[in-house]
């Protein structure tokens, strides 16, 4: 019987052994987050773009040494310069090894580029030279330094990095040239064409005073504002040329034209320290940074993605310790070159990033509608990403759209965008209205006419007027409408302020409670493409309080300077003076409130202007009112102001400074505490 339960118990268990199990599903935590910008210029993360998948860490049975450069052939090879082994290491996407070009004749190779017909471009630091093989890896031509006078006689030729147009030209970094790209055309054994893509150099305010007041002796003793030397480059298939140069401010990157010319904006996105560059398949730009990141962007070198960074210690795949190229192979892969780890990095798009990219290429062909498509993927996944928005509202302005252009706009915050659907619609609006609004405007005045005609006759209207005549004579009201008076004739309306006594407290208090009403509606309210707020985030305390912090710091740093100046203003005056300077604002703000809801970016100007003025209309009634109730000359109302601006200067550091020790007394005060209820328990 026991055997018999035995040999059933083991049966069983044979069958379920056989029995297919569920696959389990594998998939490693990315070690990294990936981030984008808003409309806002607001770093978010967001989904990964991409994941990392693998990491070579040798060539066949060959590992890294040294390495320095990576390109990927149009076939998908791997051309690896490793300037100790003194070779480039060709091999496959698995890497396996295919071949070894360089030996023997390389000497410090650390740089490389492949051409449509696989010729190899190396550049030889050590060698000072730059070699050229077949794509057996047989050497058919070198160059040295050129042989040009314009070269410059003391300049060397220390390669680090090359690359070569359709044309044969090649375009080469050298160590310590300042003047920019060199130009070498193989004609000829080589004749130096030029430089290209020179950096500019940047001078701060300090460094302007300088060269204006110092001789040129002391000048000669000064640093030289050298022009960085590009840290990298690549070629994309139009023959336009990107640049990265680190420590070169907001212009990092660059897209370069054949005459040399930045194609590309100054941008606060671009990467710090930059080390390499390549182009996507979708004339999307790579930037990989010193630190491990990988910036992407768009053609118009707007960012999409930043992901990756540095190794923490613990040799995770898509962590780098020193970044020295990158590539990108024709299923949009990208390879990390990272020369302390001795391995290349491959991370493998997401869908969401596929999507993206789908859009990107569709877009930039003029297949709109079809773009739209992806774009409403990448939005299901991610209603914030405000690229993908952006670019939907230019595909509904492209179909005329443009309802739906400028809600995408608004969403994504693409000023141009909006403005350009918005000045489509006003068109049209104004197309189908502009007699309807002219014959309301017509009847309106014919109204008014004829009101005033009837009141003539028969006073219909009088009873109301006289009541509003009682209104006016109340006192409150007087004060406050002769700010009006104050700002057209601001000398005799300080003499009414101060002799007159056309003021009070609950007047200025009216006028400033005024003035911060209309302050916070032109911040929230103002023409969308005129805001600098977040939508729907409103920050009223803070708001409120700034401007009366700013209005009562200058009003009692005044005073307290003209009371030590032998001003005659009491502050009472002081107080009321300051507050009528606001008629302006208070006037004149509401309608540029109006107008910037109606205007596009091609009117501008006219809020400009119109806000320059207020603001020089004000800065003259305050002008005038200082001189006035003070009784004080034209240079000693300069010296007043000056003297104000300092006060408040050292008010504010003494503030600050308050601010300081009392954070650091609450910070000792917690710690006490905390330490007391440790050791209590």
């Amino acid at each position: 019987m026991k055997n018999r339960i035995r040999k059933l118990l083991i049966g069983v268990f044979a069958l379920l052994l056989a029995l297919p199990l569920p696959v389990a599903k594998v998939f490693a935590e990315v070690p990294y987050k990936t981030y984008m910008v808003d409309g806002y210029g607001r770093i978010l993360e967001t989904q990964t773009a991409y994941t990392p998948v693998q990491a070579i860490t040798r060539i066949g049975e060959v590992s890294f040494e040294t390495p320095r450069d990576l390109t990927i052939s149009k076939e998908g090879l791997l051309y690896i310069a490793d300037s100790s082994k003194k070779v480039i290491l060709v091999s496959d996407k698995e890497g396996n090894l295919i071949q070894t070009i360089g030996e023997g004749v390389l000497v410090s190779p650390t740089g490389v580029s492949v051409t449509k017909d696989n010729t190899i471009y190396v550049a030889d630091q050590g060698a000072q030279k730059i070699f050229v093989f077949n794509k057996k890896g047989k050497l058919i031509k070198e160059y040295g330094r050129p042989d040009s006078p314009i070269y410059g006689e003391k300049q060397s030729f220390k390669p680090t990095k090359i690359t070569v147009n359709n044309g044969g030209n090649m375009y080469v970094i050298c160590e310590g040239n300042t003047n920019g790209i060199v130009q070498i055309s193989p004609s000829n054994g080589g004749s130096f064409l030029g430089y290209f893509g020179t950096n500019y150099t940047f001078l701060n305010p300090l460094q302007m005073i300088q060269r204006i007041i110092l001789n040129d002796a002391q000048r000669a003793k000064l640093l030289g504002n050298i022009p960085s030397t590009p840290t990298n480059f690549c070629i994309d298939d139009n023959g336009l040329i990107y640049t990265v140069t680190q420590g070169n401010k907001n212009y990092t990157l660059k897209k370069l034209n054949i005459a040399g010319t930045n194609l590309l904006g100054e941008d606060d996105y671009y990467a710090d320290l930059p080390v390499a560059v390549t182009t996507g398949n979708y004339d999307n730009v790579f930037v990989a940074d010193n630190d491990g990141y990988v910036y992407e962007y768009n053609s118009e070198g707007e960012l999409l993605f930043v992901f990756g960074g540095r190794d923490d210690g613990r040799y995770r795949i898509g962590l780098c310790s020193k970044v020295e190229a990158i590539a990108v192979d024709e299923e949009d892969n990208i390879y990390l070159l990272d020369s302390d780890k001795r391995q290349i990095h491959i991370f493998r798009p997401t869908e969401f990033t596929d999507n993206l990219h789908n859009a990107l290429y569709l877009y930039s062909k003029g297949r709109y509608t079809k773009s739209k498509e992806p774009l409403t993927e990448v939005l299901t996944m991610n209603s914030l990403f405000d690229y993908a928005n952006k670019a939907m509202g230019r595909a509904y302005l492209q179909e005329e759209n443009y309802e739906e252009a400028l809600r995408y706009a608004r969403l994504s915050k693409d000023y141009d965008g909006y403005s350009d659907a918005f000045w489509e619609i006003r068109n049209l609006w104004l197309q189908e209205n502009l007699v309807t609004a002219f014959l309301l405007l017509v009847g309106i005045f014919v109204g008014i006419k004829i009101l005033r005609v009837i009141q003539r006759k028969y006073r219909v209207f009088q009873p109301v007027l006289s009541k509003i005549q009682q209104v006016g004579q109340i006192k409150l009201v007087t004060q406050v409408r002769y700010g009006t008076y104050f700002m057209k004739h601001p000398i005799d309306g300080c003499y009414g302020v101060r002799r007159e006594g056309k003021n009070s407290y609950l007047c200025a208090n009216l006028l400033l409670s005024a003035f911060v009403i209309i302050w916070i509606i032109n911040k929230y309210y103002i023409g969308f493409l005129f805001r600098g707020v977040v939508e729907g985030r409103y920050n009223l305390v803070s708001d409120i309080a700034g401007v009366l912090i700013v209005f009562f710091s200058i009003v009692i740093c005044n005073y307290l300077v003209v009371t030590i100046n032998e001003g005659e203003g009491s502050f009472r005056q002081v107080y009321c003076g300051f507050a009528y300077c606001f008629v302006p604002f208070l006037l004149l703000k509401p309608f540029v409130i109006i107008i910037s809801n109606v205007i596009t970016y091609n009117e501008q100007f006219i809020i400009k202007f119109l806000n320059l003025f207020i603001v020089a209309w004000m800065l003259v009634l305050l002008f005038v009112m200082i001189k006035e109730i003070n009784n004080y000359s034209v240079l000693q109302t300069i010296k007043i102001i000056l003297l104000t601006l300092f006060t408040l200067l050292i008010m504010a550091l003494v503030v600050f400074i308050i601010y300081m020790l009392f954070t650091q007394v609450i910070n000792f005060v917690v710690t006490l505490i905390r330490e007391v209820v440790y050791r209590f328990e």
